[in-house]
């Protein structure tokens, strides 16, 4: 199990939590003073209160929540944040509302889930020509529907 050092920015931020033995995910909490209203289609940023010392060759994935997505219409904006092993700020989740109605995000409540991923460092080298395969350069629906 990988050890994540994390620190409160803040006396009222909830360490991040799994819904289950198995998840995935863990939830990051709303860390703020008040409800904080959420206009339809609009984006609001919203404070976890908490920091983290990723281990090296991994970053933390910031996903929706399943539930407040699909219940509520609440999603990260950039649809999954990407926050790297040398950051060190607080973790703010832009919440959109992709519903036609003002949502409210309550102090406490899980806004998104964060998931530690392993990633390739890669190096670039330009080249004239790529090797052939059989799908070549099809793309957006070239393999089926």
């Amino acid at each position: 199990m990988a050890r994540v050092q994390v620190k409160k920015l803040d006396e009222r931020a909830i360490l991040p939590s799994a819904g289950s033995r198995c998840a995935a995910g863990y939830d990051l909490y709303a860390c703020m003073d008040d409800a904080v209203e959420v206009p339809a289609h609009a984006t609001v940023k919203i404070g976890t209160g908490l920091s983290f010392a990723l281990p090296d060759g991994t970053f933390g994935a910031v996903f929706a929540r399943s539930g407040l997505a699909a219940k509520e219409g609440l999603r990260p904006a950039n649809c999954v944040g990407v926050c790297d092993s040398d950051y060190r700020g607080e973790y703010i989740v832009a919440l959109h509302n992709d519903s036609d109605a003002a949502r409210i995000v309550q102090p406490g409540e899980r806004i998104a889930q964060l998931v530690l991923l392993p990633y390739l460092p890669m190096e670039f080298e330009e080249v004239d020509a790529l090797s052939e395969t059989e799908r070549g350069a099809g793309g957006f629906g070239s393999t089926g529907k």
